[in-house]
């Protein structure tokens, strides 16, 4: 027996180290090979060591991580210290002067915020104040058709939902008369001219690089002609300022890109006062340097689009800022372009922009996501290299887990129930924790001799057979049928390597909990699976936890209550 203990706390130690390592859930098999290491001896007894490790690492994945932590540090102090984790940081910003450093954010209200803008916009924000810098809000909205007040407040929102703080705050849609007189200087020199060919044969000349007839107009014509695009004379469709470019470079950008487009739509903000817009290219290039703008941080999806910035600027005598290009922050099985999230909706496939599946700021924030985790692991995972990288959401989930492990109540969820009834059990009013080592309280709990406990866990049970209702006392299994299981009274105490289960009493609560998966699987099709409801029984105290409050139900994961009427959940992650 005394070699057994023995045996028992070496796998302890490794069980409670391998947990913490893992955002406290052990994995056997590794603590298995770290026991063997230590001591070689126990190969001779395989069988027993491994049947021991799978109740200890069951006992210690069921303890919250700071408990593991506090038990490690009794027993085997020196393992923890080797495993405090390093505090992530930024790397340096290139050309960056304290105090001198200007970033921005800088979306196009079309459609709703997303967790890419949201990590570049923690980028930028991080790195502005890494520098005692400024930061400023610039909605790109120089297409009226595509942009909606809706969309500006639910940046704003979504920014203030991750502690961004912006200094300034402006819309390019207010510039549109600086636009023009740059737009005129241009033309006067020469440097751009209204082409009237279709968006086919403008497509055709910049792939055969080869210049159409109106880039040779004169310059009186290019002027009478941009006049008629903003009188009205012109109508939409029939023409383009473009700008004079490079028809050969390899840069397929630099071939006469247009600059300005006539779109004839009431703005949200400027009603009808334009019906000249300019494109993104001309827009940026201009804002950026009006702006004092140091360094512009974006995906690298952007990166042929640096030059013809850099050009017009040039022509313009503007200063260039830097550019800091990284690969697209993108996640598996997830689409986050806002046309495929449009279509999305439109055919059913998800219910509206906030919903768990998409990773929207509206749809992570209603699933349960900490903006802390986010951006922890924004700062974590950042590289600013080109590197394609898909991130699996696992990696956000193990730091949300750890942030909300402290912080969250522990309720019992009964899924597939099963009624339990137990011969000689005692009357009992008891006092159970939120928490297991956190001070969140308690709720008190009337028993008797009727519980639920999930069905999986009386499924290949016999005669005799202990389970322990957690935080209560041991039962003995007598009989396990279809509809119900009979057992006995064992006693209260706390015996080895018995299994715990979670349970309710017949003052149970029903719960209906959504678990969202991704929306795409491996092979690019559709995930049927990507939204599941389970109906369950709550313990009674369930009707306490408030609209978005995020709670652990024990054993099966943290979820966060989705509606203030009814016991809806969502599924955060396990």
């Amino acid at each position: 027996m005394g070699m057994m203990m023995e045996i028992r706390a070496l796998i302890l130690k490794w069980a409670l180290k391998n947990a913490i390592e893992h955002d406290g859930k052990a994995i056997v098999k590794a603590v298995v090979s770290k026991v063997l290491g230590e001591n070689p001896e126990l190969r001779n007894m395989i069988g027993e060591v491994l049947k021991l490790a799978e109740d200890v690492v069951r006992n210690v994945n069921q303890m919250g991580i700071e408990q593991q932590t506090k038990m490690l540090e009794e027993i085997a102090p020196t393992l923890l210290e080797k495993h405090k984790p390093k505090e992530k940081r930024l790397p340096p910003l290139p050309y960056a002067e304290p105090g001198k450093v200007v970033t921005r954010l800088p979306p196009e209200p079309s459609g709703y915020m997303h967790i890419g803008h949201a990590m570049s916009g923690i980028l930028n924000y991080m790195y502005a104040k890494m520098y005692d810098g400024k930061l400023w809000l610039r909605f790109e909205d120089t297409n009226p058709r595509k942009v909606k007040l809706e969309y500006y407040e639910n940046f704003r929102k979504g920014y203030k939902w991750f502690g961004i703080e912006w200094d300034y705050e402006k819309c390019n849609s207010e510039d549109l008369d600086l636009y023009y007189e740059y737009a005129n200087e241009l033309i006067r020199r020469g440097l751009a001219y209204v082409c009237s060919c279709s968006r086919e044969e403008m497509s055709r000349g910049r792939f055969m690089m080869t210049e159409c007839a109106h880039r040779q107009q004169p310059v009186e014509v290019n002027v009478s002609l941009w006049k008629d695009m903003l009188s009205g004379a012109l109508k939409e469709g029939t023409a383009v300022l473009r700008l004079k470019g490079d028809m050969t470079s390899k840069n397929t950008v630099m071939r006469d890109p247009a600059l300005f487009r006539i779109i004839e739509h009431p703005h949200p903000i400027v009603g009808d006062k334009y019906r000249v817009w300019p494109t993104y290219d001309i827009a940026a290039a201009i804002e950026d340097a009006i702006c004092g703008v140091t360094h512009v941080l974006r995906s690298s999806e952007f990166a042929l689009r640096d030059e013809l910035q850099n050009y017009i600027r040039s022509l313009l005598g503007l200063q260039n800022p830097v550019f800091v290009e990284y690969s697209r922050f993108e996640f598996k099985g997830t689409p986050l372009a806002k046309r495929e999230i449009r279509r999305l909706i439109e055919q059913g496939i998800v219910s509206r922009w906030d919903d768990p599946r998409l990773a929207t700021v509206d749809g992570i924030k209603r699933r349960g996501l900490l903006p802390e985790a986010i951006k922890e692991f924004t700062i974590s995972q950042t590289g600013l290299t080109y590197t394609k990288r898909v991130y699996a959401w696992e990696l956000l989930y193990a730091i949300n887990r750890r942030m909300l492990d402290p912080i969250t109540k522990r309720y019992f969820l009964v899924p597939d129930p099963i009624l339990v009834e137990v011969e000689g059990a005692p009357e009992l009013h008891v006092e159970l924790p939120y928490h297991p080592s956190e001070p969140l309280g308690k709720r008190s709990v009337h028993t008797g001799n009727k519980f639920y406990i999930p069905r999986k866990d009386v499924q290949g049970l016999k005669e005799g057979d202990v389970l322990r209702l957690k935080h209560l006392y041991n039962i003995s299994i007598r009989e396990v049928t279809k509809d119900s299981v009979k057992a006995t009274f064992v006693s209260r105490d706390v015996l080895e390597g018995v299994p715990i289960v979670q349970w309710v009493t017949e003052d149970y609560v029903k719960v209906k909990v959504l678990v969202p998966d991704v929306l795409y699987q491996e092979n690019g099709q559709l995930n049927p699976d990507s939204l599941k409801t389970i109906h369950a029984f709550g313990e009674k105290a369930c009707t306490e936890i408030k609209c978005g409050e995020r709670v652990q139900f024990e054993r099966f994961g943290f979820c966060i209550r989705d509606d203030a009427n009814v016991l809806d959940f969502i599924f955060i992650h396990a």
